[in-house]
């Protein structure tokens, strides 16, 4: 995937073609843009007076997403590895998720969860 171009250089090529009354074209080849590139930023400045580019990707989804209440609730509730979570899950609300997806979004909610079940205790050594 190609990296975005510079502000400086966006801010160049639009000052060219708006200021200098050269025509957006002309502006792309003098610094190197593709010509759509440079067409579409002047556009956006003129319109909007905007020069910055938009975001980039798509925002993040999850199976998870319309259930956000009951995995919360079950997470700070329950004492559950994160593979009985995704079971559980699974079973009560019939959505399929493995113990990555369920981490993640519990970490998207700023949630942490045990990622083994309970050792017991040392008799040999005091822990604390």
């Amino acid at each position: 995937m190609a990296r975005a171009y510079s502000q400086d250089l966006r801010d160049r090529v639009i000052d060219a073609a708006l200021r200098d009354g050269t025509p957006a074209r002309h502006a792309a080849a003098r610094f190197g843009v593709g010509i759509a590139t440079a067409i579409r930023w002047v556009r956006q400045a003129r319109e909007s007076g905007d020069r910055k580019p938009g975001r980039q990707g798509q925002p993040m989804r999850s199976k998870l997403d319309p259930h956000r209440d009951y995995v919360l609730e079950l997470a700070r509730t329950s004492d559950m590895t994160l593979a009985e979570l995704a079971e559980r899950i699974t079973a009560e609300r019939g959505v399929a998720v493995g113990r990555t997806a369920v981490w993640v979004f519990l970490g998207r909610a700023g949630l942490t969860v045990k990622k083994r079940p309970r050792t017991p205790k040392s008799r040999s050594v005091r822990t604390s």
